[in-house]
């Protein structure tokens, strides 16, 4: 056999065991599971890790409000009206602190229950139903300074709301908004009761607007008190005199308590609210406090 086709039988042989090795290699992607699409996959995972957005905060915040403790007259038959209202919905923690102050807390006068409450407000309904709340408390009256005033009071409430986190309480009513509310109302036996007014008065003469500008000569109205006499005629026009009272000089206090609206409601982890409770933990200073009602949301409340 020549030398050329020695080399040329080994050629054919030598290719065709290739050709049968390279049948058996499996194509890219047509295994199950692909080592290949599992990299590519195990790589997209991490691009998105690296870049994920470092959370800045630790804890579901609301929008502040005014500082300042507000009268707070009874409402509707003594229901339990909001003073404080955080919108709450899509919160992540399950555990809630919320934080006020009072004034004008006084014993037998002016006394004051306070509860945490949560609310969903229906996209169909103008209402809101209470699915939620705190343990109730009574304010029994703030302390005095040694000038004979009162102090302000310092409360806060941290609490377990007790439901599904993220606020979606029912799978068909995902629209709804959730709130938490800072509620107060009137012990059934301590309504407010006023001050003794005290205010100042002047005394005048008046007419009305249209009649004439009278004159006339002076009358003794006693001890040396002399004013001006307009007349019979001014008598006879509609016009006089006599005591006045201004308005908002004295006390003007309405007998009812002050409560701030909440100074802030955040949402936070176990372990910043480890004291929180589905009853509610509370902590007041200035005044006196008891817990007088275990929760419960069927009491009557201001739903609009």
């Amino acid at each position: 056999m020549e030398a050329t086709e020695s080399v040329w039988i080994w050629f054919r042989a030598l290719f065709s065991q290739k050709w049968r090795r390279r049948k058996r290699m499996a194509k890219p992607g047509a295994t199950t599971p692909d080592l290949a699409t599992d990299l590519g996959r195990m790589q997209q995972r991490l691009d998105d890790l690296e870049r994920k957005p470092v959370p800045t905060s630790l804890y579901d915040s609301y929008p502040c409000m005014e500082w300042a403790a507000t009268g707070r007259p009874m409402i509707a038959g003594n229901l339990w009206t909001s003073c404080g209202i955080a919108n709450v919905t899509g919160l992540k923690f399950d555990r809630v602190e919320a934080k006020f102050i009072t004034d004008n807390i006084l014993n037998t006068q002016s006394e004051a229950e306070v509860r945490i409450a949560a609310f969903r407000h229906s996209h169909a309904s103008y209402a809101k139903t209470c699915i939620a709340a705190s343990s109730t408390v009574r304010l029994t009256g703030n302390w005095v300074n040694e000038n004979g005033r009162t102090v302000l009071g310092i409360g806060k409430w941290r609490w377990i709301h007790g439901l599904a986190r993220g606020w979606n309480v029912d799978s068909d009513d995902e629209d709804s908004v959730y709130t938490i509310e800072l509620q107060h109302r009137n012990p059934d036996d301590c309504l407010q009761n006023p001050g003794i007014r005290n205010d100042m008065m002047v005394f005048g003469f008046y007419r009305p607007e249209k009649s004439p500008s009278p004159s006339g000569g002076v009358v003794d109205v006693g001890g040396g008190k002399w004013v001006p006499y307009l007349g019979p005629e001014f008598d006879q026009n509609g016009g006089g005199g006599g005591w006045t009272r201004i308005p908002n000089s004295g006390s003007g206090w309405d007998g009812s308590y002050s409560i701030s609206n909440m100074h802030y409601c955040v949402g936070m982890s176990e372990e910043q609210l480890p004291e929180a409770t589905e009853s509610g933990w509370f902590w007041y200073a200035g005044g006196d406090v008891e817990i007088v009602r275990q929760p419960n949301i069927e009491e009557s409340y201001a739903s609009v």
